[in-house]
């Protein structure tokens, strides 16, 4: 993974924060350290409750499905191609 510089983070936040007040909904931003390591907690959290993944790279989704039933759709432009198996053309034995 690439390390982004700080610039580029700050842009990235401030599309996202123009965004979300375009829908007239407010953001949160947390790039302090201690805020930061809280919410990564929080993510570990919510992910450790998933229990089955749909990756669909060509619309750029993946659906989380979580122990409780509830759904977590992430629009993303790499997230599904990773999660996706990759495609082999090889021959398999048996």
């Amino acid at each position: 993974m690439t390390e982004k510089s700080p610039s580029r983070i700050e842009e990235a936040i401030s599309r996202v924060v123009e965004l979300e007040s375009e829908l007239e909904a407010s953001g949160d931003v947390t790039t302090e350290a201690a805020a930061l390591a809280r919410a990564k907690e929080i993510l570990h959290a919510w992910v450790d409750s998933v229990t089955a993944v749909v990756a669909t790279p060509g619309v750029g989704r993946a659906v989380l499905i979580h122990e409780n039933g509830t759904e977590s759709r992430i629009a993303s432009p790499d997230l599904p191609s990773r999660l996706a198996v990759p495609v082999t053309f090889a021959k398999r034995e048996g």
